[in-house]
């Protein structure tokens, strides 16, 4: 059994953490790339569209532009190396990823 949902103030269902959008780019990575750098560790592919569903990860404050800012500051740290592409779930293409040899022996976070 599932427990209540609490109703905001003014009878509204509350936003879930996934529909929540944080303010600031520096908070927001300090909050999601722990997440990340886990998953990089596994050497498991991986999607980051997933992982933030999945793990139900907050907004940036940019959602169009900062996921890529975010993708490629991972990349250049070496905790991520691109594996092909996979699919969004309107089935367009995007980047799938893996963590890097180094992620993986926790050289890198």
């Amino acid at each position: 059994m599932s427990a209540p949902i609490q109703l905001a103030l003014d009878g509204s269902v509350p936003k879930s953490r996934t529909q929540q959008r944080i303010d600031d780019y520096e908070t927001w990575v300090d909050l999601v790339r722990p997440t990340f750098v886990e998953i990089a560790r596994t050497g498991q592919p991986f999607l980051f569209w997933k992982v933030a569903r999945d793990h139900e990860l907050p907004d940036p404050p940019d959602r169009d532009h900062d996921w890529g800012r975010f993708a490629v500051s991972l990349h250049k740290d070496g905790v991520t190396r691109c594996d092909g592409f996979g699919h969004t779930r309107d089935k367009s293409a995007v980047r799938r990823w893996r963590g890097t040899v180094a992620a993986m022996q926790g050289r890198v976070a």
